[in-house]
């Protein structure tokens, strides 16, 4: 019989390497899985990790995208980092990304075609604010009947998508689009769109927002006292309790801070890359996030940096279905390799691994 044993002290060590643990085990388990498919498994890695920075013949498009990928996923994983860390988990954040996005593009179109300098700002006013609306749904209903945070923050990711299709369809759609599904174009709308802060780069607002927040987390939950309420909250519940940390309080807290931040990353893709609200959207940034938050070790440095890695595996995925026919399907497993991997490592970290009699372990 195999039992897990909790270890009186994990390693401080191999806390911090396995997320290399986890990247390398997902190349060798991914390269294994794309040469079943026919595909040299060097040349498919290679294409997804270097060729998007240091191959020229792409660079010159790849490396900006790589900050445009990298912006919506730092800003929602931040937002996700503050409740894990305090133990609520919020894994919804796509359903908040969306609402986000449709909130900001409704508050703006509704000034069409003003050219007011407070479009953009309102734009991003009305995304934070769905976001938060959105999270404060399931922190609500946690804190006022004792539900699974989890369950309903999931299950409305698929109310906020069909609220989605309503909008594209309807009370969103482009006047002059000849009855097609999806808004107006932001990039044609000077007053709303959100460019590029340095031209060619891939920096627009969301990404300097997503920098911004890595430095505001990284100062919460090293030198405030909300932080530090966060880390105990997470780490011991009732000597949170006993000093004097509300629950239901950090709960509105967490959730209303990372909606907020997934709606902003939501009206920031909406105006700046995808430039419009339509049907498909969401690209499932919310989701991914949450491989960038633990990735990163619930760390703002280390969010910005599996950020980054994220982003990459992004961009090297389209360059691996251009160049090497590769599905979709293959890249987004690929993908999840990674938490599958991470989360393992982390298994055994804390826990050690017994074999023992079936007769011992019944009794």
């Amino acid at each position: 019989m195999i039992t897990l044993e909790k270890r009186p002290e994990p390693s401080k060590h191999w806390t911090y390497l396995t997320p290399f643990v986890a990247i390398a085990l997902t190349m060798i388990v991914g390269g294994a899985m794309f040469g079943m498919m026919g595909v040299d498994p060097f040349e498919a890695i290679r294409t997804i990790f270097w060729d998007p920075i240091f191959n020229t013949q792409f660079a010159s498009y790849t490396r900006p995208q790589l900050l445009v990928k990298a912006g919506p996923l730092i800003l929602i994983a931040i937002g996700l980092s503050l409740g894990f860390k305090a133990g609520i988990w919020n894994i919804g954040a796509e359903g908040q990304y969306i609402i986000g996005a449709v909130c900001g593009a409704a508050a703006g179109l509704a000034f069409y075609p003003s050219d007011s300098i407070f479009i953009f700002p309102l734009m991003l006013i009305f995304g934070m604010l769905g976001g938060w609306i959105w999270a404060m749904i399931p922190a609500l209903l946690k804190t006022k009947l004792g539900t699974n945070e989890i369950l309903v923050s999931l299950m409305l990711v698929y109310v906020a998508e069909n609220i989605l299709a309503t909008a594209a369809s309807g009370f969103l759609r482009n006047p002059d689009g000849r009855g097609f599904p999806g808004s107006r174009n932001f990039k044609e709308w000077d007053a709303a769109f959100n460019a590029d802060i340095i031209s060619g780069t891939g920096m627009h607002w969301g990404v300097l927002a997503a920098f911004i927040a890595v430095i505001a987390a990284y100062a919460l939950m090293t030198k405030h006292l909300l932080g530090f309420q966060i880390r105990l909250s997470g780490e011991a519940p009732r000597a949170a309790r006993f000093a004097g940390v509300n629950p239901s309080a950090m709960i509105l807290i967490c959730m209303g801070l990372s909606g907020a931040l997934a709606g902003l990353a939501g009206i920031f893709e909406v105006t700046g890359p995808a430039g419009v609200v339509n049907i498909g959207f969401n690209a499932g940034y919310g989701f991914t996030a949450i491989i960038v938050a633990f990735l990163g070790r619930l760390n703002p440095i280390g969010i910005l940096l599996a950020g980054l890695l994220m982003a990459l595996t992004y961009i090297g995925g389209e360059l691996t279905q251009l160049m090497l026919a590769m599905p979709a399907a293959a890249i987004q497993l690929f993908q999840g390799m990674l938490l599958f991997f991470l989360l393992a490592a982390d298994v055994l970290v804390n826990f050690r691994i017994r074999f023992t009699s079936s007769a011992k372990g019944a009794a």
